[in-house]
């Protein structure tokens, strides 16, 4: 008998994360039986938009609730689902909406959840997760016991975005009482300034102390605007007010796995690169030749940040 696995796709502004196309890959490792299914206010063009690659059966759910992201009526609907379609692993990626998500539904099914994962397998017919633990440095397979689903969500930019495959979407009746709320979303707002989602981005240009100041945060977002990245930060100077907190990227912010990622002025605690460290390429420009970025950069720069990151941009500027 084959797994079977309820993927939970994420959509914006109703238009479908890119993101959710990698948990159609992460489901097909394991050879999984996929089921997904997509909460909107509009789901149909969005349910379309996921069978044609590889979504599997895609359920549409279409009401004015879902207008905006309510994990309370999420949590009542998919719990309904899940009942019904009995998956052995439910999987959403590890954005911000999907870890708050998915620890609300792990709580009301009674069931384990893990978040962040790297990797999945099948052994002896039973799911087994991989993810980083103690800062990175330790790699632990999960699974789960008892009968219960498994609930997982996925590190963005480990697996590879499904391109195709076969798929056909279904209108999926929910009773009406499972759209009410004690909680109402009045209206959402985007992050200043961030053109490109932080978690999503193949290029990160991220920031750190060694700015001097938020003045000069300007020089960095130029350099950021040049290879069309995102914008990062450390923890230290969204502390210091110099940048909001959606920019943070390390154990208290966001965790990114670009191609490429630059660490411009940031020493490299421990605390900034679980965020980062599993990006493909690291380039760490640093005045200081024994900071700790450079033990796990691809390619270090050492010298004066405010000469270098002018001479960069003007490079990639150029080079469009």
């Amino acid at each position: 008998m084959g797994i079977k696995a309820l993927l939970i796709a994420e959509q914006k502004n109703g238009k479908l994360s890119n993101v959710s196309l990698e948990l159609i890959t992460a489901a097909k490792e394991i050879g999984a039986e996929i089921t997904s299914i997509v909460l909107a206010e509009s789901a149909d063009p969005i349910a379309g938009a996921l069978a044609s690659k590889g979504g599997g059966k895609v359920l549409a759910v279409s009401n004015p609730a879902l207008k905006n992201f309510n994990d309370e009526i999420y949590g009542k609907i998919l719990t309904a689902i899940i009942k019904k379609y009995q998956p052995q692993i439910v999987m959403a990626s590890a954005t911000f909406y999907g870890k708050a998500l998915m620890a609300r539904l792990a709580a009301m099914n009674d069931a384990a959840m893990t978040s962040d994962i790297t990797g999945i397998s099948l052994k002896s017919d039973k799911v087994v997760a991989k993810r980083p633990t103690y800062g990175g440095n330790v790699l632990m397979d999960i699974s789960a016991k008892g009968g219960k689903p498994l609930f997982l969500t996925i590190r963005p930019k480990i697996f590879a975005e499904s391109t195709g495959g076969d798929g056909q979407t279904a209108a999926e009746t929910i009773d009406a009482s499972l759209f009410e709320s004690k909680m109402a979303v009045k209206e959402r707002v985007g992050t200043s300034g961030q053109t490109v989602a932080l978690t999503e981005a193949d290029v990160v240009v991220s920031v750190g102390r060694g700015i001097r100041g938020p003045e000069n945060i300007p020089l960095i977002q130029k350099l950021a605007d040049s290879l069309n990245a995102a914008f990062g930060a450390s923890r230290a100077i969204v502390d210091a007010g110099w940048i909001a907190y959606p920019h943070q990227v390390g154990q208290t912010g966001k965790t990114v796995n670009p191609k490429l990622y630059f660490a411009i002025g940031i020493s490299g605690a421990i605390q900034h690169l679980v965020g980062m460290q599993s990006s493909k390429t690291i380039v760490a420009v640093n005045r200081d030749k024994d900071a700790p970025i450079f033990n796990i950069a691809s390619y270090g720069i050492v010298g004066d940040l405010f000469e270098i990151v002018p001479a960069l941009t003007a490079k990639f500027q150029a080079a469009k």
